[in-house]
């Protein structure tokens, strides 16, 4: 599994902007990069794997107060395949790698679901409930384990 770097313009993407996989996603992630900057290595990705793209991976943004938060997914096709939690465990990884003292934190919708499973399967611990600027009151996780190794 392998992370493909969304790049800060359209023309950097062009193998991203044909394929039907990444309509949306793409030009969401450009108007982000628009927002918050380009700070590599915490941008957004494309995930492949076995030569296929599998999902999505993003940091939301660098490091405010030495936190940052991790979002992921899989496209339809790959999904409840485990996909999702090695997706997580790339993010945690690389922020890790990149700053051994980083707390990694990630965010789902305010009820038991498939999401908060697999935070808890990853090394996450439930932090409360926070109010998002633009998702409104979710629950706030925040990885506390030392299982990717």
């Amino acid at each position: 599994m392998q992370l493909l770097p969304i790049l800060p313009t359209i023309e950097e993407n062009k193998a991203f902007a044909v394929n039907p996989l990444c309509d949306g996603s793409l030009g969401m992630t450009l108007n982000f990069y628009k927002r918050v900057g380009y700070n590599p290595p915490w941008i957004s990705y494309y995930v492949e794997d076995g030569g296929e793209l599998v999902g999505a991976a993003a940091f939301k943004g660098k490091p405010v107060n030495n936190t940052v938060e991790i979002a992921y997914g899989t496209f339809e096709a790959y999904q409840h395949k485990g996909i999702g939690g090695q997706i997580c465990r790339k993010l945690v990884e690389l922020a890790l790698q990149t700053d051994p003292l980083v707390i990694v934190t990630a965010k789902t919708l305010p009820e038991v679901n498939f999401s908060n499973r697999l935070l808890q399967k990853n090394g996450f611990a439930f932090t409360g409930v926070v109010n998002d600027p633009e998702d409104g009151d979710v629950w706030e996780w925040r990885y506390i384990a030392d299982i990717i190794a």
